[in-house]
């Protein structure tokens, strides 16, 4: 989908805190990019502040959270705090992984995007990534 960047969509994927299991960070990294986004994979273990840190440098459009601890009721939260706090609120801040519906909607609440449990389709988040792109990054 084109956009009005004149340039690639660009994704920060993320793990943040503890959590080891980074193949669905890595699977949904591969699909960004082969649908042409250009992905910063930023490896396990990252805080929010690194996360929102190196938004910040790469002057990403979106982040993209990978959670499968149970800490996305603190992860996302907080996350949105420091996008808000460093001006960057024009970042998309979506995910996946082990989020009931009910942490969700609270999650969306809170301005956190859409969040994608495991399985869904690939295609599926590149469209609503690059379809958000299209409608709030307009520079």
């Amino acid at each position: 989908m084109p956009n009005s960047l004149n340039r690639p969509v660009r994704v920060l994927v993320a793990k943040v805190g503890l959590d080891g299991h980074d193949r669905g960070a890595k699977i949904i990294a591969t699909s960004l990019r082969d649908a042409g986004m250009e992905v910063i994979y930023t490896g396990l273990r990252q805080t929010p502040e690194m996360v929102v840190n190196t938004a910040l440098q790469e002057d990403v459009d979106a982040i993209g959270i990978s959670i499968l601890s149970g800490a996305h009721m603190t992860v996302f939260p907080k996350i949105a705090s420091l996008m808000k706090e460093k001006g960057i609120e024009d970042v998309l801040l979506t995910g996946g992984g082990i989020i009931p519906a009910d942490d969700m909607k609270t999650l969306h609440d809170l301005g956190v995007g859409a969040l994608f449990p495991p399985g869904t389709n690939t295609k599926d988040i590149v469209s609503y990534i690059n379809e958000w792109v299209a409608v709030n990054r307009q520079f």
